[in-house]
């Protein structure tokens, strides 16, 4: 009984010790790479910049690709539908002048 208290106490300051050390590494690395505030706010408005333009720029090549594959099988849905997506290609493929 005694050893198996001595065992989990043992496991415990280890996964503390653990713990501490990994959150003591984690604020080391932090603090050495961003000095300042300003070069946090300034690293996170840029990284939102990139992730907005590349969320904008994937969501058209989704949609491009969706779009270009219900093309090749407008023959193989229902003439209702068919006829809508070929008026949604045509719509994308002519511009209005």
């Amino acid at each position: 009984m005694m050893n198996e208290l001595h065992k989990k106490a043992v496991n415990r300051v280890k996964s503390d010790n653990e713990r501490g050390a990994r959150h003591a590494l984690l604020e080391e690395l932090f603090y050495d790479f961003q000095r300042s505030r300003a070069q946090v706010y300034g690293m996170n408005f840029m990284r939102g910049v990139f992730f907005g333009f590349g969320s904008v720029l994937g969501a058209t090549v989704v949609v491009a690709f969706i779009i270009w594959l219900l093309s090749l099988f407008t023959g193989l849905f229902p003439e209702y539908i068919g006829h809508y997506i070929q008026q949604i290609i045509d719509a994308m493929q002519h511009t209005k002048q």
